[in-house]
């Protein structure tokens, strides 16, 4: 038997005088390890495939050229089907010289200065993606590769490494894009539930735009993804129509004409116009799911941060004074030394440090005053100490700035979920908006006059966002068996009082609504028997074992011309009611299914809680509420990404990246959200397989 041998150790043939010579340095042995059979004879073994090849036997050596066919020309069958399986293909190798000739197999190894050169092309493709994922994941130019300091970089690195054109680059990240593509349409069209979408606009200095549309499902094993699907440039952003077109073409790239159930935009651009358009559509994609109400209309993180300018902008010369101050003293070290010591001086127990806001992002900004207020002390004697503070803060300004700091918090809280390492489901929303609307509603009619100037735009804004989606938010935390039905009465007592019944009605109609509509969509589709030659058929109601399918059975009735020919029931009136009979007593069994749900007690309250776990263990018990809670809670309520959900302006596009051609963008933009997320991690088994329930039997 042979016995596997270390690859840095070399081979007992001429050991003692040769050892130099068969010191191993070709790459093959990354993916080859040496067996010794015997004294004289030793083979290379394929850590892939475990195929056995020639390597020494007696004095003579095979050399490794046949090694590196065996795995650069695809001969190995595991490459292969790896390839096959949706990992990434090795793209064809550029021309080799003459004189390194793969196919000429040296007749004997012989140390030489450019051993690593003939065993450099094998490696070739493999480092041409990793540039491209670089330039991907890094958002690099596609010219980085002619950059002098790359190129010394490579050069230095691997001095035969060929100078990628631009060209070339382009090909290598849209080539890794389609098959990552490829990858995740398989999954998008492995899952049974629905694909729910946000539209996001990225701006540019030109006159046209682009939007991101993103989808968002839960999987087979009750995974939650999201991930990017469409970049599409709009030449006119200010249509009507133009996001209309976009998302039509993205539901036929992704063959989600039957599987579209919400759709996420933003105020910011689309207005009353466009998101009547796509509320039309979404009514027409999906008539069976609420007739298209599945549609939220603003961005729940832009909906936070136009709070936080409302409220900002209320003191807005206030908070100036303040970040004059923070600037004088953070900027200047003898000025931040002369800071210290007073702060040193006058006890101040406050462990935060100043920092200066990024006026780009508002949650700087609430960092930079809650600093500022817990120094207060030391901004107030500053003065005194150093002549060239002339900045004169009074007690009510700094009264008034940690009012605002109060309502900041809130609305931070709220966004601070949407910035965890994964997205969080659509049941997680509706605890931080009830209380933002409860703590809204009340200060708006507050005794004190600046709380109530403070809140009021703030209020109007939130409640008109409130009443457009608490619908989707409610159901959705239905779906959290640690709250139910229970959670919507105690909150919306808590916000309406007397007048909340009306609102936790609308709550449990739409819920139950929605749930006769899964039922109405899972219904087996009835089969017809049907007898073209005898006329009438033997009334007949027979009931599959398995799936209960209900068969009727029918007539074709021959008329003279072809095309008016008749259908016609063959099956009495009786049989008739057995089958009207049988549904309805499906349907009552199956409405039970949501009464069920709501009637049993609510889990204990756990801050650590998978709600999708909860649904994967009883899927079984609640199969039709289980799919209903899988779509509901892959809603999006928000269509920024975790880096862009504290951006107080839109996303844009820097000059170059609106030089590259539309699909380009597209692949980049794409590739890096899909290699971020691990997309090929996720890819289905697509092994077809035959379900006896899938059988649909005709008798003729």
């Amino acid at each position: 038997m042979a016995n596997p041998t270390n690859n840095s150790e070399p081979p007992n043939v001429e050991s003692q005088t040769n050892n130099k010579r068969r010191r191993k340095k070709s790459i093959v042995w990354e993916h080859f390890t040496i067996e010794t059979i015997d004294a004289g004879c030793t083979r290379a073994r394929c850590m892939q495939c475990k195929k056995s090849f020639a390597y020494i036997s007696g004095s003579k050596l095979a050399g490794t050229s046949h090694l590196k066919r065996h795995i650069a020309l695809g001969i190995c069958p595991v490459s292969r089907n790896h390839e096959k399986s949706g990992h990434i293909v090795p793209f064809t190798p550029l021309p080799i010289k003459v004189s390194q000739d793969v196919n000429a197999v040296p007749r004997k190894r012989v140390k030489s200065s450019t051993s690593g050169s003939t065993s450099f092309s094998f490696y070739q493709d493999c480092r041409r993606q990793d540039i491209a994922k670089m330039v991907i994941m890094h958002e690099y130019p596609l010219t980085i590769t002619e950059c002098p300091a790359f190129l010394n970089c490579v050069k230095s690195l691997q001095p035969e490494f060929p100078i990628l054109s631009v060209e070339a680059v382009e090909r290598d990240c849209v080539g890794l894009y389609r098959r990552e593509r490829q990858t995740l349409l398989n999954l998008v069209s492995s899952i049974r539930g629905q694909v729910n979408l946000s539209l996001d606009m990225w701006a540019t200095d030109q006159s046209v735009g682009y939007v991101i549309i993103t989808g968002q499902f839960i999987d087979d094993d009750w995974k939650l993804h999201r991930m990017v699907l469409s970049v599409i440039l709009l030449p006119f952003p200010d249509s009507e129509t133009a996001f209309n077109h976009a998302l039509l073409s993205c539901v036929a790239d992704w063959n989600l004409e039957t599987k579209l159930l919400a759709v996420t935009l933003d105020e910011t651009f689309a207005n009353k116009a466009v998101r009547k358009n796509v509320r039309h559509l979404l009514s027409v994609k999906n008539p069976l799911i609420l007739n298209g109400k599945f549609l939220i209309g603003s961005c729940y993180a832009r909906v936070l941060c136009h709070l936080a300018q409302d409220a900002l902008g209320v003191i807005s010369e206030t908070v100036k004074k303040v970040r004059d101050s923070v600037k004088y003293v953070v900027t200047v070290k003898s000025c931040l030394d002369r800071f210290n010591d007073l702060r040193i001086q006058l006890q101040v127990p406050s462990a935060k440090s100043l920092v200066l806001d990024d006026q780009s992002q508002w949650n700087t900004t609430y960092h930079m005053l809650v600093a500022a207020c817990e120094l207060k002390e030391v901004f107030s004697c500053l003065d005194t100490f150093d002549s060239n503070y002339r900045i004169s803060i009074t007690l009510d300004e700094w009264k008034h700035v940690e009012i605002l700091c109060t309502f900041l918090k809130l609305l931070l809280d709220a966004a601070d979920i949407l910035t965890g390492p994964t997205y969080p489901t659509a049941n997680a929303f509706f605890h931080e908006a009830w209380k933002i609307q409860l703590e809204l509603r009340n200060a708006s009619v507050s005794d004190d006059a600046f709380i109530r100037q403070l809140t009021r735009s703030m209020y109007e804004r939130f409640n008109k966002y409130w009443k457009d989606c608490f619908l989707v938010f409610s159901i959705a935390v239905v779906m959290d068996p640690r709250f139910k039905m229970k959670l919507v009465e105690f909150s919306f007592t808590r916000i309406y009082g007397e007048d909340a019944d009306h609102w936790i009605v609308d709550v449990s109609n739409g819920v139950h609504e929605l749930f006769l509509d899964y039922v109405v969509q899972m219904l087996p589709p009835p089969t017809f028997v049907v007898n073209g030659n005898d006329g009438f058929l033997k009334p007949e109601i027979r009931q599959e074992e398995e799936d209960e399918e209900t068969i009727l059975h029918c007539e074709i009735v021959k008329t003279e011309e072809d095309e008016n020919e008749l259908f016609l029931s063959t099956s009495d009136e009786l049989s008739d009611f057995d089958v009207y009979i049988s549904g309805i007593s499906n349907h009552q069994n199956t409405k039970l299914e949501l009464d069920q749900y709501l009637e049993e007690s609510v889990l204990p309250r756990m801050q650590e809680f998978d709600v999708l776990g909860w649904w994967k263990s009883n899927r079984k018990k609640y199969p039709t509420l289980s799919k209903m809670a899988s779509d509901i809670l892959s809603i999006p309520v928000s269509t920024k990404f975790q880096d862009s959900v504290f951006d107080m302006k839109c996303k844009k596009i820097d000059r170059y990246r609106c030089s590259l051609k539309p699909s380009t963008f597209e692949a980049l933009v794409c590739a890096k959200d899909w290699l971020q997320n691990g997309i090929s991690d996720h890819s289905p088994d697509l092994s077809p397989s035959i379900s006896p329930k899938s059988v649909v039997k005709t008798h003729l």
